[in-house]
């Protein structure tokens, strides 16, 4: 089983924000300057070689780096008095498409042994952690980050709407479905240093804990950053590429398509993505990793997330001094008109529609490759 945070438990936290505040980032992103490897490899190298000399090498790359309590800045006085912060968080950068990466997480997880794992997944998602690792036995439709699946579709759906409305529901379809194309050259099953994550944590006895922020909430900050013209370009620009019969080449490890990759492609056309979809995530994943109620009172903590989110979530980890705050970084907008709630309606109904005709296109045109 794993830990997942609960909103009414997070909330209560700390005093209930007005709209405005809820939806102000608490941290703004890493300057360009900052850079996590140097910020880190002090703290890191003595530690890594006390714990498994053979770590050394993940150290000096920058895949593992560790970030002590004394670099994390006092407890904040809103949280309550008899919680405590990790002693040590460990943080390894992986790649989601690798068998390699895997194995990097079995080997820290059983080196360092640490109370809670920290997961780059939410709730919705973390079927992904029960999922074959047998790539040849994946559905015509890839397993990716935006996925919809596992025994629990359809509380997933409902999960998905209640979250973060329909209109992310349609946006995280399309997602996928696009996602799916363009990763359907890479031959490795998504996600299988997840599922190393939970069979070592099951080994040694640490908590699971689901440390990305739902990705529902994600999608509609991102839908509610754009305007009604640069959603209308996503949506045509996704549908396009999901209809277009470009065949996907095969690919290896290194030159599949991550889920950090294409949230940066996007936010170089639409740059205010950009916020929501990675320096909010990355302050989420640090919040999660020291003030969670999942770690309070924990030793040690390891993160295991993308490669991508490394310098963000080092920066918010060692730059807060209290700012993290779990109502900041899930905030919600205020209610709109009736007007504005009507003509949204419109839009969102079209663009589930075309997300579920571009879903049957695409299974149809694979049934009919494997048929050939």
């Amino acid at each position: 089983m794993y830990a997942d945070h609960k909103p009414e438990e997070e909330m209560a936290a700390g005093p209930t924000p007005s709209t405005a505040a809820s939806f102000r980032p608490p941290l703004p992103p890493p300057p360009p300057c900052f850079d996590y490897r140097s910020a880190s490899l002090a703290d890191t190298r003595a530690s890594a070689a006390a714990s498994d000399p053979a770590l050394a090498g993940l150290v000096e790359s920058g895949a593992l780096v560790r970030v002590p309590r004394r670099r994390f800045g006092a407890v904040p006085a809103w949280r309550p008095p008899d919680f405590a912060e990790p002693e040590d968080v460990w943080i390894l950068g992986t790649s989601h498409l690798s068998a390699e990466s895997a194995d990097e997480v079995e080997r820290v997880l059983r080196a360092v042994r640490p109370d809670n794992v920290v997961v780059e997944l939410c709730r919705s998602r973390a079927g992904i952690m029960y999922a074959s690792d047998d790539a040849s036995g994946e559905p015509l439709l890839k397993s990716n980050m935006f996925s919809l699946g596992g025994t629990k579709f359809f509380g997933a759906v409902n999960r998905s709407i209640n979250l973060g409305g329909q209109s992310a529901l349609a946006l995280r379809l399309l997602l996928a479905v696009f996602s799916s194309k363009i990763s359907s050259g890479a031959n490795r099953p998504f996600g299988e240093e997840f599922r190393a994550a939970r069979r070592v944590s099951e080994d040694i006895g640490a908590q699971l804990v689901l440390g990305d922020r739902p990705i529902e909430i994600t999608l509609e900050r991102a839908l509610k950053s754009l305007s009604w013209d640069e959603k209308t370009k996503l949506v045509i620009s996704l549908f396009r590429g999901i209809t277009s019969t470009t065949h996907m080449p095969q690919q290896d490890e290194k030159a599949a398509v991550s889920p950090y990759e294409l949230y940066e492609k996007l936010s170089s056309s639409y740059p205010s993505l950009l916020q929501p979809l990675i320096h909010e995530r990355d302050m989420f994943m640090a919040w999660s990793l020291k003030r969670s109620k999942a770690v309070n009172k924990s030793k040690t903590v390891v993160g295991v997330i993308g490669k991508g989110h490394m310098n963000g979530v080092v920066y918010a980890l060692i730059s807060d001094q209290g700012d993290l705050r779990f109502r900041d970084l899930v905030g919600r907008e205020s209610s709109e008109t009736w007007a504005s709630s009507v003509v949204k309606g419109l839009v969102r109904d079209t663009v589930i529609g075309l997300a579920l005709w571009a879903l049957y296109e695409l299974l149809q045109a694979a049934a009919v490759h494997i048929k050939l």
